[in-house]
């Protein structure tokens, strides 16, 4: 049996399947409105700071999964046909597009509720989906 290396050089696609694993990983895609919502917050941080979506994907500052010691991390591994994904990865593309809505209010930060972490201390949250909670 032969095994066939399947590339892509699409980087637009290789960023939008990158930034939906990283919204699979962190939301477990528990609801459409928390996907849009982490996928909003990213949105914010490429507008207001101008950061490309693929460094983005990159910040392991941001994103807890892409921390290998993470119990999320696993779950950047998932099957690219799994339904949960897919919708990641619909909602992404919408995004990138420039036709998704901002749900979080201008966010460009947050944490899952169950860990305070120690810049959001002296913070106010301004959205809440789910366990998320978002952040100026």
């Amino acid at each position: 049996m032969q095994l066939n290396l399947i590339t892509n050089n699409d980087d637009t696609q290789i960023v939008s399947y990158k930034l939906a694993r990283i919204i699979f990983a962190e939301t477990d895609a528990l609801s459409l409105q928390i996907v849009e919502a982490m996928a909003s917050m990213i949105n914010n941080i490429h507008i207001k700071y101008d950061k490309s979506f693929e460094s983005i994907a990159k910040d392991n500052d941001l994103f807890e999964c892409l921390n290998s010691k993470s119990s999320r991390n696993k779950n950047l591994n998932v099957a690219a046909n799994d339904r949960k994904f897919q919708m990641c990865l619909r909602v992404v593309q919408t995004m990138m597009r420039g036709n998704l809505q901002d749900t979080v209010f201008g966010a460009t930060k947050f944490h899952h509720a169950n860990i305070i972490p120690q810049w959001a201390m002296s913070r106010g949250y301004i959205s809440e989906c789910e366990d998320i909670l978002f952040y100026l």
